[in-house]
């Protein structure tokens, strides 16, 4: 998809922002939801579609991939702001974006703020960081999970599993 959205135009479609106004934008800060986006793209898709109209592709990922990083980067550069953080780590199989890592340096430089980026060989998926992780807490005496076990986005940032 980033292969593709380098080939789009990322201003020929306006795609939302999730959770960027109304009268909840104080209150969700920091947070932010592609759900609206997802269907967006797929209304525009559909629309297209329902009318025999080819549907550009790259265009679309471009401004698909334009609406995340935008969120994405406004967010993180404005929680660094509102902090006083002087620097912004970007870790995860996303951050191999390339609109993502320029975006992010665009807007870091501009508000003085140090960008670290990994090298993309190590822009991997979390999955082998989330899987030592549990070796080490089973490894603690942490009971493993159940099969069953249900994802909590409320816990805390500052509990620990090992110690």
């Amino acid at each position: 998809m980033d292969r593709l959205s380098q080939e789009g135009d990322r201003s020929a479609i306006r795609f939302p922002r999730g959770l960027a106004a109304g009268k909840d934008k104080e209150r969700h800060r920091y947070d932010f939801s592609f759900s609206g986006l997802k269907t967006a793209v797929a209304r525009y898709v559909e629309s297209l579609e329902d009318a025999g109209q080819e549907v550009p592709g790259a265009d679309v990922c471009a401004a698909f991939s334009e609406a995340v990083n935008d969120s994405l980067t406004a967010k993180a550069v404005q929680a660094c702001l509102d902090t006083g953080c002087d620097t912004l780590v970007v870790g995860g199989g996303y951050s191999a974006n390339s609109r993502l890592r320029s975006l992010a340096a665009e807007r870091c430089e501009a508000a003085g703020i140090t960008l670290r980026l990994p090298p993309l060989r190590f822009c991997t998926d979390n999955g082998a960081q989330i899987a030592a992780l549990g070796s080490a807490a089973v490894r603690a005496g942490v009971a493993p999970s159940p099969m069953d076990f249900a994802p909590d986005s409320g816990m805390p940032l500052d509990v620990s599993v090992v110690h």
